[in-house]
């Protein structure tokens, strides 16, 4: 089942959220500065221990203070002109989120517009890559997925996708 939503996503009370993070996984901006933040200095240090996550890559950890019970960080890539293997480092992205819900069988999971803030990932084009990889990952197992939009231009792209 794929929804939408439109608001922070370090809020929603879901089994997982996905953090949108940089390849230190620390706290940056947007948001991953707010999943931060709002999970407290616990995040921080399990990310430290981690050690870091390639791009195209996800890694997961508890969510601390926030309402979800893990976090699943993904490391998109920074978008230059299409031609440097950014789809299929966002679609591994993708695939990495699911394979990692299937291995920790989560049942529900929000996931944020990854790529498309400071790393200038072109909207539509990332929200093809989004839906696509969704479609084929929930065909192979039943999960929740909800697409979590910040701000009101992504979201009413996503809705307009879906539709």
């Amino acid at each position: 089942m794929i929804n939408l939503h439109l608001g922070n996503i370090a809020e929603m009370k879901i089994t997982a959220i996905v953090n949108a993070a940089n390849t230190s996984l620390l706290a940056g901006s947007g948001v991953s500065g707010a999943i931060h933040e709002a999970a407290g200095p616990d995040l921080e240090k399990e990310c430290l221990d981690i050690g870091g996550c390639p791009v195209g890559f996800a890694v997961i950890t508890n969510a601390y203070k926030l309402n979800a019970k893990y976090v699943i960080h993904t490391v998109g890539p920074k978008y230059f002109d299409g031609t440097r293997d950014e789809e299929l480092q966002l679609r591994s992205c993708y695939k990495s989120i699911f394979q990692i819900a299937a291995e920790y069988e989560i049942d529900s999971v929000a996931i944020p517009a990854i790529s498309t803030g400071i790393y200038r990932y072109p909207l539509m084009q990332a929200i093809k890559i989004a839906t696509e990889e969704t479609a084929l990952a929930t065909a192979e197992r039943p999960l929740n997925v909800t697409f979590c939009c910040f701000d009101h231009e992504a979201y009413l792209a996503y809705k307009t996708h879906l539709e």
